[in-house]
């Protein structure tokens, strides 16, 4: 199904026709009339706002058209055939930068170099973990490789680059240059290594030429000349012109504690036995954690001073008035509690030096002291112990009045204040109670005697035996009233059983009361006129419809409505389940047919499809 529709279009318009559709609309939407005696500039408004209208209604109009027209994708996929070329520099630019390594320009670093095939890639996969490709012909490594290893507790990275020829530096090609850059833009120790059995293809005559020719790139930065494969071939079995020749440029690490800064360190080692790469390491990490330190210190250091840190901040100074030349004086403001114990500390130490006074009255005044700067510390050991040291919080609260600080705040109970229910003589009358009740204890009141003599009492001992009866009388009545319920016969409730007037006369007259009542009061209606005497034979007509008027067995047992209401309720209850299922009773575990034949036969007559 297509998702364009090309007769949706908005009709296009001839120039003429597009003409007088704006300024007929442009007409309809702004005012028409205007008058030469209006103001200039409300003239102006006028045509102007008729401008602007007409140059939004040609924008809208072309928006439309340009908008509702489908973009042909043909011509943007030939315009980016044409760009397939370009489209494949980027994509190669692209993967080669990401191939170059991630260098820190900032962090301590250690550079690689030298002739071809001298063994740089070896050495940075000795001491780094570094995977470099290492091949017995020269121009092994075409580009920088980075590799990190740790010198006391720090972290460094070591950066191999390819090999440089011996030749002006116009005729060096792109993988030469990576190394001239590298070695002239990064602030690093350089490890020139050279190649004392000459298998690299260039002896070290050559070797030690190209190391002058990239001298001065090597200025101002650590250098160190480490001589590789003396497994092959040590220093001692090179000839005297070579020795004299390494001799006259280099310092030997062994002697460098005379240094001297324009010869660079030579150590000898061997990549295959691991022979001195551990010292080549050490010795151009530490000339260049040196340097970096002597620049800090040099970019801090003040003439007369040990550290200055003026050349980093800016002191802002007043500027001066108008008519003044000078700036205004601005003396640091000391507060005189400060200089009042400044003067005090002088004259201790003045009196000290010269023994005018004597020390115990110096220990005096260090007390003094020492009590006014107490602290709540200080404080708290020499509390009284009875009342036990107090916290005042309240010492430090800034209010209007300071003296109020210490006031007792009022505790306020269901909006009244507890002092006002206080009683002024409550403690008088405590005391006198406190006086009454020592004198019966000195009067003997409260002694044992006088209980034992209370319990002799006959008239205690008729007391205790009246409550003796009473309480086995009410343990009978305990044990009756269980051993009536233990009788199994179903319980009536109280207020189903059936009462009589004499069975009331019976209890109330075993409890001592004498009701005398109405022979009539036993009848609950009022009284009427005695109704005639009738015949009491029993009549045979109507015995059937005595016998449909006895109560049904549904409500048989029942008390009343009410209980006949919540037997009908559980009833419900305990068969909706049942009906639920659609069972004829509780053992109905017949399974109907659950597929209908007239549902899944299949037929779809006309007026008849809404079952599938």
């Amino acid at each position: 199904m297509p998702c364009y529709n090309f007769k949706s279009i908005t009709v296009v318009p001839s120039s003429k026709d597009f003409i007088d559709i704006v300024l007929s609309k442009t007409q309809r939407k702004t005012p028409t009339v205007i008058h030469p005696q209006y103001a200039i500039g409300r003239i102006r408004h006028f045509y102007m706002r008729k401008v602007k209208t007409c140059q939004q209604f040609y924008h809208d109009k072309l928006q439309t058209i340009l908008t509702e027209f489908p973009k042909v994708e043909v011509r943007m996929c030939t315009v980016i055939k044409r760009q397939a070329d370009n489209l494949k520099f980027l994509e190669d630019t692209r993967q080669h930068m990401s191939r170059l390594p991630s260098i820190d320009p900032d962090t301590r670093t250690i550079i690689l170099c030298g002739f071809p095939n001298v063994g740089k890639s070896s050495f940075i996969n000795k001491i780094t973990r570094a995977d470099v490709d290492v091949q017995p012909f020269p121009f092994t490594t075409k580009s920088l490789f980075v590799g990190h290893t740790d010198y006391k507790n720090l972290r460094w990275q070591v950066i191999d680059t390819p090999g440089v020829l011996n030749r002006p530096l116009d005729e060096h090609n792109t993988i030469e240059m990576l190394s001239i850059t590298a070695l002239a833009h990064l602030q690093a120790a350089v490890i020139y290594i050279m190649d004392l059995s000459e298998q690299c293809g260039y002896t070290i005559q050559q070797q030690l030429t190209l190391f002058q020719n990239l001298r001065p790139l090597f200025r101002n930065k650590p250098l160190v000349i480490a001589a590789n494969k003396v497994d092959i071939k040590p220093f001692e079995a090179l000839s005297e012109e070579d020795k004299q020749s390494i001799n006259g440029i280099v310092q030997w690490h062994t002697d460098r504690q005379i240094r001297d800064p324009d010869r660079p360190i030579f150590v000898e080692m061997s990549t295959v036995t691991e022979v001195g790469l551990v010292t080549v390491r050490s010795v151009a990490c530490d000339d260049l954690l040196a340097q970096r330190v002597q620049a800090k210190i040099r970019a801090a250091a003040l003439p007369g001073s040990n550290v200055d840190i003026s050349n980093r901040l800016y002191i802002a100074k007043p500027k001066p008035d108008g008519n003044k030349t000078d700036a205004p004086s601005r003396p640091p403001i000391i507060p005189d509690g400060v200089l009042d114990k400044q003067r005090r500390r002088m004259l201790k130490r003045l009196r000290i030096a010269n023994s005018l006074q004597p020390s115990s009255q110096l220990e005096d005044e260090d007390e003094d002291s020492s009590k006014r700067c107490r602290t709540l510390r200080d404080r708290e050991p020499g509390a009284d112990p009875d009342e036990g040291f107090i916290l005042n919080l309240r010492e430090h609260w800034r209010i209007k009045c300071p003296e109020e600080a210490n006031d007792i705040i009022p505790e306020i109970l269901n909006g009244h204040n507890l002092i006002d229910l206080f009683d002024p003589e409550i403690e008088e009358k405590l005391n006198a109670l406190e006086e009454q009740e020592a004198a019966f204890e000195n009067a003997g009141f409260y002694d044992e005697s006088e209980l034992l003599k209370q319990e002799n009492d006959p008239e205690m001992k008729k007391i205790k035996e009246t409550a003796a009866r009473i309480r086995e009388a009410r343990a009978l009545r305990v044990l009756e009233s269980r051993a009536r319920k233990q009788v199994r016969r179903p319980q009536v409730p109280r207020s189903a059983r059936s009462v009589s007037v004499h069975k009331i006369h019976q209890e109330l007259g075993e409890l001592g009361l004498e009701v005398d009542m109405h022979e009539q009061g036993e009848r609950g209606r009022s009284l009427k006129r005695a109704a005639r005497a009738r015949n009491s034979a029993p009549n045979l007509h109507r015995e059937a419809s005595i016998a449909r008027a006895s109560v049904s067995r549904s409500r048989s047992g029942l008390r009343d409505e009410k209980m006949h209401d919540t037997v009908k309720r559980m009833s419900k209850i305990a068969q909706r389940k049942v009906v639920t299922s659609a069972r004829k009773g509780e053992g109905d575990r017949h399974i109907p047919t659950l597929k209908p034949k007239h549902l899944f036969s299949g037929k779809r007559g006309t007026g008849k499809t809404d079952r599938r």
